[in-house]
């Protein structure tokens, strides 16, 4: 639990971290100024620039691209294609499961599919597995043409 705890709040105890760093940088400067008695700005920029920098630091590892879901149409022969939701649900079968039987008909394999779709090679074999048990077939070929006579994925 303290190791996921960590890894989750890396960047935080990081920022916190250099903090107390920059704070005991800060009362080290202090006291060295105050003895050499040098000049307010010089150590007011020195801080200035230290913070600057951590502040840029942290917005670069905060500021991550946001992911973006698109949803494709499919269009073939110039025909839109039109999903057999009856027998989706006849059969029993999730999108997801629809997702997976059509990158199967790609020709993809299990190791493809489960980076496409951002996902363990386990989870992949468990939809492929539940979806030859609901279309009651045993190979990937069979199942892909069964999926194609039933309209549950495009010719």
């Amino acid at each position: 639990m303290t190791l996921n705890f960590l890894s989750r709040n890396r960047s935080v105890l990081i920022y916190g971290a250099s903090l107390a760093v920059l704070l005991f940088l800060m009362k080290w400067l202090e006291w060295r100024f105050v003895i050499v008695d040098r000049n307010f700005e010089l150590y007011a920029g020195a801080l200035a620039i230290i913070f600057t920098s951590l502040g840029i630091w942290l917005a670069i590892k905060l500021a991550r691209p946001k992911t973006v879901i698109i949803e494709k149409e499919v269009i073939i022969n110039g025909a839109h294609f039109v999903l057999n939701e009856k027998e989706r649900e006849r059969l029993g079968l999730s999108k997801r499961e629809i997702e997976v039987l059509q990158l199967m008909a790609d020709g993809l394999s299990n190791h493809q599919i489960a980076s496409r779709l951002f996902v363990s090679i386990n989870t992949i074999k468990t939809h492929s597995s539940k979806v030859f048990e609901k279309l009651e077939v045993e190979r990937r070929t069979h199942a892909v043409d069964k999926a194609k006579k039933l309209n549950l994925i495009p010719r």
